[in-house]
């Protein structure tokens, strides 16, 4: 009865570790490009540590207009509040624009982020770079 119960502490404490170890692997923080490679960010954990933040960091070329350098490094999503497991809500700026956004860490190298202004909705999607 006693390598029973040991036995079963042992699998799960290494399930709990497994499952924190996935968790861990799942961050979004780290660099992500704009799946149509126009653009460039640094995402972070920022304000409590579970917020996140992220900052325009590369614009491709022919996206270097006067307009758009003047959000480059600068933050687009700042402490967005975690909303469930890889979920944040918060506001966003996307080239000047305020919206009410969603973002979703789809799997370790995709994310999606949804902005929505009044009812017009438009989905944003990220690959890891």
């Amino acid at each position: 009865m006693m390598i029973r119960l040991v036995l079963a502490a042992l699998i799960l404490l290494v399930s709990a570790s497994s499952a924190s170890a996935s968790n861990h692997a799942i961050s979004p923080t780290g660099s992500w490009a704009s799946a149509n490679g126009e653009s460039r960010f640094t995402v972070t954990l920022c304000g409590d540590g579970t917020e996140l933040c992220a900052r325009l960091v590369w614009l491709r070329k022919d996206m270097r207009t006067a307009e758009n350098m003047a959000y480059l490094n600068a933050y687009v999503i700042r402490r967005a509040r975690a909303v469930g497991a890889n979920r944040w809500r918060g506001t966003v700026n996307v080239y000047g624009e305020r919206t009410s956004g969603r973002i979703e860490l789809v799997d370790n190298a995709r994310m999606r982020l949804v902005g929505c202004r009044l009812v017009l909705c438009q989905s944003f999607e990220f690959k890891r770079i």
